[in-house]
């Protein structure tokens, strides 16, 4: 799995490597149990500082997405979260409002809006 970072955005690299992380298990490209590069290795890699790859594993983590085995590295977490329904559901609810929100200000048309997440939708890995 590779991942590409970008210094001239307003994200932070960070931000930028966890996200990447979570499409890449969310799009089924890292599965359950696969390890990911050590923190050193990444850092090398990607040419940024140790600490900013370990930021990104760290708030993985702590959002149960990654899993730390210390000594063996660091493993994409099997699904599940410790977090209730309803909080689970407020958390996509909200993500959804900020979509929508960005849809009407670039002015789509509500039947664009839904073909577009449509085809989007088919291109993640789902649980049956």
């Amino acid at each position: 799995m590779e991942f590409e970072v970008s210094t001239t955005g307003r994200e932070p690299i960070y931000r930028q490597l966890a996200g990447q992380i979570r499409e890449a298990i969310a799009r089924g490209r890292l599965a359950p149990g696969a390890r990911l590069p050590s923190v050193r290795e990444l850092s090398k890699t990607l040419v940024v500082n140790p600490n900013t790859v370990a930021r990104a594993y760290t708030d993985l983590e702590h959002e149960g997405v990654l899993n730390t085995r210390p000594g063996l590295g660091v493993f994409v977490a099997a699904p599940g979260s410790d977090l209730t329904r309803p909080v689970r559901k407020k958390r996509l609810v909200d993500s959804i409002d900020t979509l929508l929100t960005e849809a009407v200000h670039l002015d789509f048309s509500h039947s664009e809006t839904l073909a577009l997440i449509q085809d989007r939708m088919s291109q993640f890995h789902w649980k049956s």
